[in-house]
Parts: C-alpha cells; structure tokens; sequence
C-alpha cells in the first residue's frame, strides 16, 4: 500500500505541484450520517484546516443531525439528502454533483462510499465529468456479507480508499476490497485546540465532586462497541483501591439507559456521572487524571489522542488501530478488551503511581506531537486531492479545446 504523504511534520507547509486550470481545485466532501462521532469530526477538522485559498470545498451530509450544524455554524455549505431510499438518494447526489461540478468527491463512512461512488458513476454514465472519488474507512464495524458484497463491486470504481490505521488496511483487504489504490493517513489531533487547553474549572463543583478525589473518563458514542459496559464492571475494583474516584462517562447514544442501569446495579452511581453531551470536552478532557478508551474495537481511537496530546495518560483496550499510537509501558497502558479486573488494574495503577502516570503522559504528547498533529493528515489529504484535479482535468481541457 502507499504510504502516508511525507513531510516536515506539523511545520511544514504545504508545496502544491501545477494543476491544470486557474479555479480553485473543487471538492466535495459527503458524510453518510450528520449525527455526532469520530468521522463527523474529523470531516470538521479537515474542512476547517484546507487551504481555502486552493480549495473550494462543499459538504453533503446523507442525514440531518448535530455535526451537520456545527458545520454550518462555522460558515460551510452544507447540502442535506434526507433520504433513506439508496436509489433516489443517488440520483438526488448525482444531480447536486452535476450542477457542482467537483474534481474530487470524498466519501465519509459506508452508506457514503456507496451513495458517493454511484453518484460520481451515474454522473460519467449521463456525459458528465466523472468527478475522482476517495472513500475514507472510519469505522472498524463487520459489515453484513451483503454489505461487503456491495462494497466490493464498488471499490475498483474507487481511484483511492484511505485507511486510518494499519488494522482497518488488514480489515479492507481481508473483506477483500480490490481495484483501488490504498492510502494510510491517521487521524491527526488539532494541537491548537488542545495543546494549551485549561481545564473546566467548574467540573468539580458541577457534579459535586470531592476536591481532592481523582478523576476518570470515557469520552466517546454510549454504543455498544466502545466497551463503557466493562468499564463499569470494573469500577468497583477501582474504588477498593482509590475509594473516592470519579467516573466521568461524556457522550450520548443508545445505551444510556442500560449503562445507568449497570451502575446503578453494582452500587456505584455516586461514583459514576454521566455528563450527556458536553460542548467543552478539550477543557473537560484536559481536567481528567487518567483518559480512558475500553473499546472492543476501534479504528483508530482519537479520543486517546486527545488526551495524550494534553499530557493526560491513558488506558486503552489492546484492540484495532490503538496499539498504532499507544505502546504498553510507554505512551499509555494497554489492557485486554473485556477484562474489567485488567482494565481496573491499569487505572488504579495510573491513579497511585504519580510518577508512571507523568512518565507516560509525556511521552504521548511528545508521540502525536510528531505524528499525529493535524496538518500532517491534512497535507496526506490535500495531496491526493490535488492528484485528483490533476487526473480528471486534462480531460475538461482537451474536450474545451476540441
């Protein structure tokens, strides 16, 4: 596979070689949901960091939701297509594309690689421009075979699939996604906003919480596959060691109910606060004395990055993509999924033990300070857009000339 994009990491600006053509180098980016989550959040990051003055980028979004405001709160366009129908929703794509005119399409998430590729076929069938079309994996889901069925027909139609991890390379080739050239480019972690952040200094007073107890968190979806269930398993044998400690569980989602219902059953809701959704998690994040990520998988894990980005340590599930960023003694701890007596273990150890907790809180931020800083995956990204304009405009320029 290719490998990521060299450069001169988080400094070095970005060297565009000619592109055919005075315009900006159109893009659009489309999202299968407009809910909140990882992938949301990184179409975010990157639109809010390309470089405007080279790009003109849209964003479509197959579903209304809080992501989708955000964006346009901070001044993007964005075009919903609120249809659960995949035919009509494609047909609907394609005529936005049309009127658009796009270099490069970027799709977001499986409905979006598979709305987003016909789309930009339909619109090759119908004469048009065929639009470059990059799919980005986020997700480490097992798809139903049906779905991986689809997905492969799809991918030689695919001019590059970027992978956020090494696990979700061997995940696409083990579904045995063909006939595309892959990308590896992480998740980077904007250092602006979380670098420097202060902590929430109302945390405390907002939940009642001990002056002098520790605080642990979770931030993430309250979905079954982040593993917040044996978190809370696990709860109880942290408090035998550090009685007095917080958890702090930050997000929404399906389980919420059932997730109180644990707490509630072990004995535990005092010590256990789930805060909702939460507008400030850099401050609320940067406030934790130990990060957590119990995932039983995950892409990648960029959460962790965050709070190691803020010299806070960290314990995460040995699963996916999160032994790419997070070496056991090193960077964090690593513990196996589905093993709360481990996973209590891990955090009461960083709770006690000052010393390994700042010893590793340094090393991670000094690890995505050189890796994993968001204008590396920005420059990755932009480079294969560029390549994109450069691949489909010759043919716009010939066929003006004849």
């Amino acid at each position: 596979m290719t490998p990521p994009v060299p450069g001169d990491p988080c400094l070095a600006p970005m060297v565009h070689l000619p592109i055919p053509g005075r315009q900006k180098v159109r893009v659009v980016e489309v999202m299968a949901t407009g809910t909140n989550g990882g992938a949301q959040e990184h179409v975010f990051n990157l639109v809010n960091r390309l470089d405007l003055g080279f790009y003109d980028v849209s964003i479509v979004s197959l579903s209304p939701g809080s992501a989708v405001r955000k964006l346009q709160r901070h001044g993007f366009e964005v075009t919903v297509i609120d249809e659960p129908d995949d035919v009509i929703a494609t047909a609907t794509l394609a005529a936005h594309l049309a009127d658009a005119r796009p270099d490069v399409v970027h799709n977001h998430m499986y409905r979006a690689e598979v709305v987003g590729t016909k789309a930009a076929i339909a619109l090759g069938t119908a004469g048009h421009r065929r639009p470059w079309v990059i799919s980005t994996v986020h997700s480490s889901r097992v798809r139903s075979c049906e779905d991986q069925e689809q997905l492969r027909r799809l991918t030689p139609s695919m001019d590059r699939l970027v992978v956020v991890s090494n696990a979700i390379d061997r995940k696409v080739v083990e579904e045995g996604r063909l006939g595309a050239e892959r990308v590896l480019i992480y998740n980077g972690v904007d250092l602006e906003r979380y670098d420097h952040q202060e902590p929430c200094c109302t945390l405390r007073d907002e939940y009642a919480m001990e002056p002098d107890a520790g605080i642990v968190g979770v931030v993430g979806r309250l979905e079954l596959e982040k593993g917040h269930p044996t978190l809370l398993e696990a709860w109880p044998m942290v408090l035998e060691r550090v009685p007095g400690a917080y958890l702090l569980i930050v997000g929404e989602g399906s389980r919420q109910d059932l997730l109180r219902q644990i707490a509630r059953e072990q004995g535990i809701e005092r010590h256990v606060i789930f805060t909702g959704r939460r507008d400030d998690i850099p401050a609320v994040t940067a406030a934790l004395d130990v990060a957590v990520l119990p995932s039983y998988r995950e892409a990648q894990g960029l959460t962790i990055l965050e709070a190691m980005a803020m010299s806070r340590p960290v314990v995460a599930s040995n699963v996916g993509g999160i032994p790419e960023m997070v070496q056991d003694g090193v960077t964090g701890l690593l513990v196996p999924p589905h093993d709360p007596p481990a996973l209590a273990a891990a955090i009461a150890r960083l709770l006690t033990n000052h010393q390994l907790a700042d010893m590793l809180a340094r090393a991670g931020h000094d690890l995505v300070h050189d890796r994993f800083c968001i204008q590396i995956m920005v420059n990755a990204v932009q480079a294969l857009y560029d390549d994109g304009a450069r691949a489909v405009r010759p043919r716009e320029v010939s066929a003006a000339a004849g």
